[in-house]
C-alpha cells in the first residue's frame, strides 16, 4: 500500500494566516470525499487503517488540525477552539471541492463535524461521531486537563511511547507493535529530545474553559445536534468516561436519532484500528 500524500493549504485566524496539513489517500480526482478528523491531542495519521480500507472508494482526507502534527501553531493560544477549527475545515472543503463528503470524527474531530453539519448549505452526507456528543462528562475533562499541554521531552522513543500509553488506557489493548506504530507520528525531534507533536498552547486554551463557558457550549452543541438533517452513527466505548450512556441515549432519541453502537473493552476513545471498530463504520458509510 502506498503511503499517503502530505498536502497543505492556508486558512485565516484573527492574527493572520496559518498553514494547515492534511494526509490524502486514494484518487485525488475522486468526487467522493471522506474526511477523518482526530481528537484533541492526536493527529491525522490515527486513521491510516481506515483510510487504507476505503481509499479505493473515497478520496480519504485526514487533516492535522491547527496546532497539531504538520500544521502551524496559532500565534495566540486562546484561539484554539471549535470556531477556529470549523473555519479551517470550511477552507479545507473549499480546496477539495468535493461532490459529496462523509465525515468520521473522533472526540474533538466529531464535534467539529457536528457543528459543520449544522451549518446551512454544508456538503456533508453522513456523519460518524466516535465517542463524543454535546454533553462531555466533567470527570473526563478534568482527567484530560491533567496532562494536555505539558511541556515534556523524552530521551528516547520508548520513553515517549510509555508516557502515551500511561495516559491512553481508554484506547484499549493492542497487539505487539501496534501501539508503537500509532505512536510514531506523535513525536517531533528537538535538540532537547523528542517532544509531543502539538502546541502546548492547546492545553492553556483547554484549561481556561470556565464552567459557564462549558455550559454555554453544551447548549449550543445540543441545538446544533438537534438541527441535523443527515444520518448519524454514534460509537461509544463501553468504558468511556467522556460520553455517558445517558447522553448516547438522548442522541438516539432526538434530532437525527443517531444509530448507537457500543464497543466493548474500550473507553475513550476507540481507535478505529481493528475490524470490530472498522466494519460498522464502513457498513454505515456504504449504506448511503
Amino acid at each position: 500500500m502506498s503511503p499517503p500524500r502530505l498536502c497543505h493549504y492556508q486558512a485565516m485566524n484573527p492574527g493572520g494566516l496559518h498553514r494547515l496539513a492534511y494526509w490524502e489517500w486514494g484518487d485525488a480526482t475522486n468526487p467522493r470525499v471522506l474526511v477523518c478528523a482526530h481528537g484533541l491531542t492526536r493527529q491525522g495519521r490515527d486513521f491510516d487503517t481506515l483510510a487504507q480500507r476505503l481509499c479505493g472508494e473515497y478520496r480519504v482526507v485526514c487533516p492535522d488540525v491547527v496546532g497539531r502534527g504538520e500544521s502551524d501553531w496559532l500565534p495566540e493560544p486562546e484561539h484554539y477552539g471549535l470556531p477556529q477549527y470549523v473555519s479551517d475545515m470550511v477552507a479545507l472543503l473549499a480546496r477539495l471541492d468535493p461532490g459529496s463528503v462523509d465525515w468520521v470524527g473522533t472526540s474533538m474531530g466529531g464535534l467539529i463535524g457536528l457543528v459543520l453539519a449544522a451549518v446551512p448549505g454544508n456538503p456533508l452526507r453522513r456523519l460518524v461521531l466516535n465517542d463524543v456528543g454535546p454533553t462531555l462528562e466533567a470527570e473526563s475533562l478534568e482527567r484530560i486537563g491533567t496532562y494536555v499541554g505539558q511541556r515534556m521531552h523524552f530521551a528516547s522513543f520508548e520513553e515517549g511511547v510509555a508516557h502515551l500509553r500511561s495516559i491512553s488506557a481508554g484506547f484499549g489493548q493492542f497487539p505487539p507493535g501496534a501501539w508503537e506504530v500509532l505512536s510514531r507520528p506523535m513525536f517531533k525531534a528537538t535538540p532537547q529530545g523528542l517532544r509531543l507533536h502539538y502546541d502546548p498552547g492547546i492545553g492553556l486554551a483547554f484549561r481556561s474553559l470556565t464552567p459557564e463557558a462549558i455550559a454555554e457550549s453544551e447548549l449550543f452543541l445540543w441545538a446544533a445536534y438537534e438541527s441535523l438533517q443527515l444520518p448519524v452513527l454514534l460509537l461509544r466505548g463501553a468504558e468511556s468516561d467522556l460520553l455517558s450512556r445517558e447522553t448516547a441515549q438522548r442522541m438516539a432519541d432526538c434530532g437525527p436519532c443517531a444509530q448507537v453502537l457500543e464497543l466493548p473493552e474500550v473507553g475513550h476513545a476507540p481507535m478505529l484500528d481493528r475490524d470490530s471498530h472498522l466494519n460498522p463504520v464502513i457498513e454505515f458509510l456504504r449504506a448511503a
